[in-house]
């Protein structure tokens, strides 16, 4: 896919590189499945480069509409799955307005 990711400049190098590997793991859960404990463990570093749930909204909006993919509905299902069970979302229909 063709796409950037949305990273801010004020993050180290391996700040970038742990987002970056956050979103690559819902690429994952979205296109062949992940274990939801590997997932989980990829948002928690996510939430230490970016505390903020405001942050965190517009970040993952912006990658959502780059992408298509959307990381709350894969934190939903690893939140709701066993640590060692595998997840995978489908991909939703966006609703016209």
């Amino acid at each position: 896919m063709e796409y950037s990711y949305p990273l801010s400049p004020d993050w180290s190098t391996q700040e970038m590189i742990d987002v970056v590997k956050f979103f690559e793991c819902v690429e994952a859960a979205y296109e062949k499945g992940i274990i939801a404990e590997d997932f989980m463990k990829a948002y928690r570093r996510f939430k230490e480069v970016v505390p903020s749930q405001a942050a965190e909204k517009t970040i993952c909006r912006e990658y959502e509409e780059a992408s298509s993919y959307i990381p709350y509905q894969v934190v939903k299902a690893a939140k709701e799955a066993a640590p060692t069970q595998k997840i995978r979302v489908e991909v939703q229909q966006k609703r016209r307005k």
